[in-house]
């Protein structure tokens, strides 16, 4: 049963409590509000610095009663130099063109998407996604938010293989990750954690200061590469702070 509380601003909702999909044996609730009802984009870029996500147009925070594994983390743009690895990931991915594309969903986008899920999380809460659910993911928002294509180099006139996709909103502080996938079976070059280090890179061209990956879930191999970069900063409940 779903319950809800109030705001000045918005209406907040609360979810029954389920299996978590990170740590098992745990159980998970979350806080959630609907940005379609409001100034989408200004209430999302708060609600980011609050340590909520983005879903099509619903912004949702853990709110478990025994947990506080999950932890909203952000990456310091100027403070950020990338170590001798992070350049060796930089330096095979070269060749990749990245465009910025609107939020509008492709078959393309979509048939890489479905590579993705069945080789690097098979069985998990997105593998059934179809058609319908892909373009809702990207489509429906009222905020700021894109698309960046990572493509091969052509082999002829026309654009060259899509090799990665990242939806990406841009906040007033920062871009904030939403989402990302990629070719699995170019696991050499490392396409995951090229995107956060082309974001950076991105994030330092228009002089935002800061990059959101979302949550970092302590004991969850899934997330463990997001704490590789540093420095990191992490929202504890006095405010950011560095790990």
């Amino acid at each position: 049963m779903t319950q809800h509380f109030f705001s000045r601003q918005l209406r907040f909702f609360m979810t029954a409590s389920a299996p978590c999909p990170y740590l098992p044996g745990k159980f998970e609730r979350k806080v959630f509000a609907n940005l379609a009802f409001s100034d989408g984009a200004d209430v999302n870029d708060a609600l980011t610095q609050a340590g909520f996500r983005r879903s099509q147009n619903i912004a949702y925070r853990p709110a478990c009663e025994a947990c506080a594994a999950c932890v909203s983390v952000r990456i310091p743009v100027a403070d950020f130099e990338p170590s001798r690895s992070r350049r060796r990931i930089l330096a095979r991915n070269g060749d990749l063109s990245r465009g910025l594309v609107e939020a509008e969903a492709t078959m393309e986008q979509f048939d890489l998407l479905q590579r993705y899920l069945n080789a690097r999380h098979p069985g998990g809460g997105m593998s059934d996604m179809g058609w319908s659910d892909y373009v809702s993911m990207v489509e429906d928002t009222a905020v700021r938010t894109h698309l960046i294509e990572y493509r091969l180099p052509s082999e002829d006139d026309g654009p060259g293989r899509l090799v990665g996709v990242c939806l990406t909103d841009l906040l007033h502080d920062g871009l904030s990750m939403v989402y990302s996938f990629f070719d699995p079976d170019l696991e050499r070059r490392s396409l995951g954690r090229f995107a956060i280090l082309d974001h950076l890179q991105q994030a330092e061209t228009v002089e935002l200061p800061y990059v959101y990956l979302g949550y970092w879930v302590q004991g969850s191999p899934k997330m463990d590469y997001k704490a590789e970069f540093r420095p990191l900063e992490a929202l504890r409940p006095w405010g950011w702070e560095r790990f």
